[in-house]
C-alpha cells in the first residue's frame, strides 16, 4: 500500500510518501517539505502568530493535494512541539481542519521519543543491544533508552534548536555578527540545568549503543567529518564528542549569515545550528557518551512502522 506521513514539525512541514507492507522495508516514493520555522513564530503570549498559522494552513493544503495526486491510501498527519506548545493550538488545529480537511493529531513529547526509538531499533536491529536514542528538533529534545522496541524511558525536554535560538540567543538568520560570548555561556548553563534531572533516570537504564537522529545531529556529524548525504543511506556515520567540541568551538564565532556557506548546512536552519550544538555537547557530556552512531530513520519512519504493525499482514 501507499502510505503518507505529514509531519508538522517545529521547522518544516514535511510530506513523506512510501510504498510498504507489513514486514517489509518502507521505500520512499516521494518527499516534499516547506520550511516554516513554527518554533520561531510563537508570540510573547505563546500563541502561534497569524503569519505562522496562515503558513501552516497553506502548507498542509499543498501536502494534502500532493498526497491525493500521488494516490496515497492512508495519510497520517501529526504535529509536534511548536503546535503542541502553542497556547492557541486548539484554534489553529480547527482552522487547519476546516480549510484543508486534514485532521492533525498532536503527538505528546514522550510519544515522539518512543516512535523515534522504534525507528532506530528497526534500523539497527536486536544486535545493537540496549539503545540510547537522542533527537534534537526545532522545539524539543527527545531522549529514549531501552532494550525492547518500546523504550524503558522516554523523555522530552524543551531544548529544541529553534526554541533556544528564539528564546535564549535571539539570533537573526541574517545577522552579520555571532552571538555574544556571554549569551552562549548562559545558554549552556540553562541547558545543563534542564538536563540534570534526567541523567540518573536514563543512566539507570543503561545502553550498549548510543545513537542520534535528526537534521541537527546529521549536520553536526557532517561538519565533524562524517560522509556527505551523497554517499548514500547505508553509509555508516558517527559523531564523536571530541569532534563535536571542535565544531562548537568554531561555529560559535561565525555569524549566522555565513554558517550556510559550510558544507552540509541548510539555509533554513543555519542560524539554529549553534543552539543545537550546545544542546548536543551538553547531552553527550552529561551522559558521558564518547561517540554516537547517526541513524537515517527517525520519527516519520517510526510513525510508518507503527501504522504497518497495526495493519498487520495482508
Amino acid at each position: 500500500m501507499r502510505l503518507g506521513v505529514l509531519d508538522v514539525g517545529s521547522n518544516t512541514v514535511h510530506l513523506l510518501v512510501v510504498d510498504a507492507h507489513h514486514g517489509a522495508h518502507p521505500w520512499p516514493a516521494h518527499s516534499e517539505k516547506v520550511v516554516l520555522r513554527l518554533a520561531e513564530q510563537l508570540g510573547p503570549d505563546g500563541a502561534l502568530t497569524e503569519a505562522g498559522a496562515g503558513g501552516l494552513v497553506k502548507a498542509v493544503g499543498m501536502a494534502q493535494a500532493a498526497a491525493v495526486g500521488l494516490g496515497v491510501d492512508d495519510l497520517i498527519a501529526f504535529a509536534t512541539s511548536a503546535v503542541r506548545d502553542a497556547t492557541n493550538a486548539a484554534e489553529v488545529l480547527a482552522r487547519v481542519h476546516d480549510e484543508t480537511g486534514v485532521r492533525l493529531a498532536v503527538l505528546p513529547g514522550a510519544e515522539e521519543a518512543r516512535l523515534t526509538f522504534l525507528a532506530v531499533r528497526r534500523w539497527f536491529g536486536w544486535s545493537a543491544g540496549r539503545l540510547l536514542v537522542l533527537d534534537i528538533g526545532g522545539g524539543s529534545l527527545e531522549i529514549a533508552a531501552g532494550i525492547d522496541e518500546d523504550p524503558t524511558v522516554a523523555v522530552s525536554l524543551p531544548l529544541g534548536a529553534g526554541r533556544l535560538t528564539r528564546d535564549r540567543l535571539g539570533v537573526d538568520p541574517d545577522s552579520a555578527a555571532p552571538p555574544p560570548v556571554g549569551a552562549v555561556d548562559e545558554l549552556r548553563a540553562y541547558v545543563d540545568g534542564l538536563l540534570e534531572p534526567m541523567v540518573a533516570q536514563v543512566t539507570a537504564v543503561g545502553w550498549d549503543r548510543p545513537v542520534a537522529t535528526s537534521k541537527t545531529f546529521r549536520t553536526l556529524a557532517r561538519l565533524a567529518g562524517a560522509a556527505p548525504s551523497g554517499a548514500g543511506l547505508w553509509t555508516p556515520r558517527r559523531l564523536t564528542r571530541a569532534g563535536l567540541r571542535q565544531v562548537l568551538g568554531f561555529i560559535r564565532h561565525i555569524p549566522p549569515a555565513q554558517l550556510v556557506e559550510l558544507e552540509g548546512v541548510s539555509a533554513g536552519r543555519s542560524h539554529q545550528l549553534l543552539a543545537g550544538a550546545v544542546v548536543a555537547e551538553a547531552v553527550l557530556r552529561q551522559l558521558d557518551v564518547d561517540a554516537l552512531d547517526i541513524c537515517p530513520w527517525a520519527l516519520r519512519e517510526g510513525v510508518i512502522l507503527r501504522r504497518l504493525d497495526q495493519l498487520g499482514p495482508v
